[in-house]
């Protein structure tokens, strides 16, 4: 069986996030393939396992991956500071023979952008609005290429690695159960003494920020990375529940044009022609600009505007996020744009380092040790989502009442479709299939 197919099989999609399905990704032949090992946000540590725990499986992984693609180079790209884990992937490389080479980035946000790696790695900017196939280069996160090892072996993905941080009892990975509650995730570090808190799913930067009572209806899917626990009252979530029409009034009464927002951009900084501060000067003065409001379009939503370059502390990645929902409804994308090589001159000199950016954001004091300790989680019940990628939501093929086998298929996509398999991710029975959600009752509670 080719490869392509028994990643389809095994339900794999990219675990960095965006959850594009990776049967699709791998068909195609390019120049580079790029292993992103950067954990982009801040305070994930889940990578970074991954790599000193697996990384026999990665290399093996990324030689087949290079292979079945074509790669000339294969490269893997890590931030310097990760010296155990450099040492685990070189180490790797050489038990496995494969030949790739180690690309060292400096402890920047957001390194781990897919346009931003390309950047740093070949020296080829990607257009605005497209993909790194464009310039011959394929790039996947340290997990996914973990999940095509287990793909190789007839396993399909059934669960993964969470960083649970914050204000918990203790920072741990948690080795989750597709479907397994967020809150039990919580409990297993040692659960927080707050009374009142909220989550981000994700990292601080782009994650999404939940109330506590929010957390009953929240289940691990296979784009989860990072759970962090901070107050109710914390700086984060006091921004992120602004409404948008707020937002717009405190750019009209409070954008000074300093162009920071833009001067910072990590898009913008690598030639793309996106330029917030117009954006937000556009929405300011009510002139309905559709030469402007496009350049939203190739928004990464990265942060970086609204939590670390505005000196006002307005918000034009939300500006961005608005106007982009609008120009959708229109059905208009990404298309057109130009890129300038004269945006990159300052670019070396407008890197936001890490360890700052965490300190801006009020969460230094999370910001712990290397993480080794996992706690795998056996629940009672699981509810699986059936759409935990890009694309169609997968169609179910069991029924209520059947007993079902850890990782066999529950619910299945169209291979020639966009979409991914879905697999139980325990011993159980079906209890209810919802139009989103697949219910698995533990075979222990029979």
């Amino acid at each position: 069986m080719d490869l392509l197919r028994k990643i389809y099989d095994a339900g794999v999609v990219g675990s960095g996030g965006a959850g594009f399905p990776t049967h699709k990704k791998l068909a195609c032949k390019v120049e580079y393939f790029i292993i992103n090992g950067a954990e982009c946000e801040p305070l994930l540590k889940t990578d970074r396992y991954l790599m000193r725990n697996k990384s026999n499986e990665i290399a093996a992984a990324a030689g087949v991956i290079g292979e079945h693609t074509g790669a000339s180079r294969i490269i893997f790209a890590m931030k310097k500071k990760y010296s155990e884990e450099i040492r685990s992937i070189k180490e790797a490389i050489g038990r496995t023979g494969i030949k790739a080479e180690i690309f060292l980035l400096d402890e920047i946000y957001p390194a781990g952008d897919e346009q931003i790696l390309v950047y740093e790695v070949t020296g080829r900017t990607v257009e605005p609005g497209g993909i790194p196939l464009s310039v011959g280069t394929v790039v996947s996160n340290i997990g996914t290429v973990f999940n095509v090892f287990e793909a190789c072996d007839n396993k399909p993905v059934t669960e993964k690695y969470i960083t649970v941080t914050g204000e918990v009892k203790k920072t741990v990975l948690v080795k989750a159960p597709l479907g397994v509650s967020v809150a039990e995730c919580i409990e297993a570090a040692g659960n927080t003494a707050l009374k009142d808190y909220c989550v981000i799913m994700g990292g601080p930067m782009m994650g999404r920020i939940l109330g506590s009572r929010q957390l009953k209806d929240r289940y691990i899917t296979k784009t989860d990375g990072g759970i962090i626990v901070i107050p109710e009252d914390h700086y984060l979530v006091n921004r992120e529940f602004v409404s948008v029409r707020h937002i717009v009034n405190q750019a009209k009464s409070a954008c000074i044009q300093c162009s920071y927002c833009t001067d910072m951009c990590p898009r913008y900084l690598i030639g793309h022609k996106l330029r917030p501060h117009r954006i937000m000067r556009a929405v300011a003065t009510g002139i309905e600009n559709d030469e402007i409001y496009n350049e939203a379009l190739i928004c990464s939503e990265c942060g970086i505007c609204e939590l670390y370059a505005c000196p006002m502390g307005l918000s034009p990645r939300k500006v961005n996020i608005h106007i982009k929902n609008r120009l959708r409804d229109k059905g208009i994308k990404p298309s057109g744009f130009s890129k300038s090589s004269s945006n990159t001159v300052m670019r070396d000199f407008r890197k936001v380092p890490s360890e700052r950016l965490i300190s801006r954001l009020g969460l230094s004091k999370y910001d712990g040790k290397v993480v080794d300790e996992v706690v795998e989680l056996h629940p009672e019940r699981v509810c699986i989502p059936l759409k935990q990628h890009i694309g169609a939501c997968a169609s179910p093929v069991v029924a209520c009442g059947e007993a079902v086998n850890k990782g066999q298929l529950i619910a299945a996509a169209d291979y020639e479709g966009i979409g991914a398999n879905i697999h139980a991710s325990i011993d159980g029975v079906i209890e209810e299939i919802g139009n989103t959600h697949i219910f698995i009752k533990s075979a222990g509670l029979e």
